[in-house]
């Protein structure tokens, strides 16, 4: 039987979507403060640990492509069941592996599972919220993120330090079975498919998205901040644990990100109908590099506390801003732009957390933090500059619609 199909009129998340979010999100951070732990219980280096980490970034950010395809052309919430059920089976298998290359393995398969959750998620939002107060429904997606991400930075350090560290991916392979049942009481979007021209099927798609320069130019946008972010911000943790603390505190210092995250989304929800897009990018750019300045000048429980608060808020300001942005550029494929943005944004820290591995296994964590911050500079005056630039154009444009960037 098909499902009925929504008017755009929501003004918020529906509760289990926000709850699939949130689980998508503490698997996704869980394994930051274990690393350690796994290297010392499989017999590996830290650096070939990463591998469980950077496998399961790099696997969301490549079957994004795929899942938004897949959302365009037979529904949002379809996708994200098919999903979560994988991410069961899949999260389930990781805690039973005995050695690191099968671990590697079963992180990678439930990292390209997750990878649809949140993506498909905020193309739901796109779908059924109004642009006008879209940034707004996007925020309380992620502070329901957030409040997984703070869990898991927490909970995940002291979980793996004082159980097991495989008690942790077991808890979201079976609150993903969970979601995957209560998502089948969420209705399906209508999507706009009539304006797509030219080819069929997953070309009319492709076509609409990839022969967008602004929609490239906001992927690589996403790929840098992902690189900045999601590439360095796992290392706070190990950095903490290199200088003799447990696990459990270390994971504890992070959960201030998540908490910052939670507490500036609330604020990014306020300001966003009253300050310009270009404006929160610089608010939240100047975080970031703030943030990461901070660490590169000295590691200890306090200093990480803060960059993790400063992180947050940076997220809150400068990503829910681009994803807003992405959401707006080809409406008549959301769930495709949507995959492509979340592709680039988890390639780049993928990137970004293999290359760094080695600076981490050598205790180099000031200059892997000064590259962060230093690089957050030029990432925040492309996004306000260009933002500023396509603000003048209507919210939703049609992707047939002459570029006004430069050859």
């Amino acid at each position: 039987m098909k499902s009925p199909t929504l008017p755009v009129s929501l003004s918020r998340p529906p509760l289990a979507l926000s709850v699939a979010s949130f689980v998508s999100s503490f698997d996704r951070f869980a394994v930051s403060p274990m690393l350690v732990l796994i290297a010392a219980d499989l017999g590996v280096s830290l650096s070939a640990s990463v591998g469980a980490a950077s496998g399961y970034y790099l696997a969301y950010g490549l079957t994004q492509p795929l899942w938004g395809l897949l959302s365009d052309r037979f529904g949002r919430v379809r996708v994200m069941r098919w999903a979560l059920f994988g991410a069961a089976v899949a999260g389930a298998a990781s805690a039973l592996m005995p050695v690191l290359a099968t671990l590697v393995v079963a992180r990678v398969v439930t990292g390209a599972c997750f990878g649809a959750v949140i993506p498909t998620g905020l193309t739901y939002v796109g779908d059924t919220v109004q642009p006008s107060v879209r940034q707004r429904a996007l925020t309380d997606l992620m502070a329901a993120a957030a409040l997984g991400t703070a869990l898991a930075t927490g909970l995940g350090g002291v979980v793996a330090g004082l159980v097991d560290w495989r008690v942790a991916f077991t808890v979201p392979a079976a609150c993903a079975l969970a979601c995957a049942v209560s998502l089948r009481s969420l209705p399906e979007p209508p999507r706009e498919e009539s304006a797509l021209r030219g080819g069929t099927g997953v070309r009319r798609y492709l076509g609409a998205v990839l022969g967008q320069r602004w929609a490239l130019l906001v992927f690589g946008l996403a790929f840098t901040e992902g690189a900045i972010m999601l590439g360095a911000m796992p290392f706070l943790a190990t950095a903490l644990q290199h200088t003799g603390l447990a696990a459990a505190v270390a994971g504890l210092a992070i959960t201030a990100y998540g908490l910052g995250l939670w507490a500036f989304s609330k604020l990014v929800k306020q300001l966003s109908g009253r300050w310009p897009a270009p404006l929160l990018m610089v608010v939240g750019g100047t975080q970031l590099c703030l943030g990461f300045a901070i660490v590169a000048v000295h590691v200890s429980v306090p200093a990480v506390a803060v960059t993790a608060l400063l992180l947050g808020g940076g997220w809150s300001f400068l990503h829910s801003s681009l994803q807003t942005w992405a959401t707006s550029i080809v409406p008549e494929a959301r769930g495709t732009t949507i995959a492509f943005f979340a592709c680039a944004l988890f390639v780049g820290s993928a990137v970004a957390s293999w290359a760094a591995g080695p600076l981490a296994e050598h205790g180099r964590y000031g200059l892997l933090f000064g590259l962060a911050a230093g690089a957050a500079i030029p990432l925040t005056a492309v996004a306000a500059l260009t933002r500023r630039r396509y603000g003048a154009l209507p919210a939703d444009l049609p992707a047939d619609r002459p570029d006004p960037l430069p050859e």
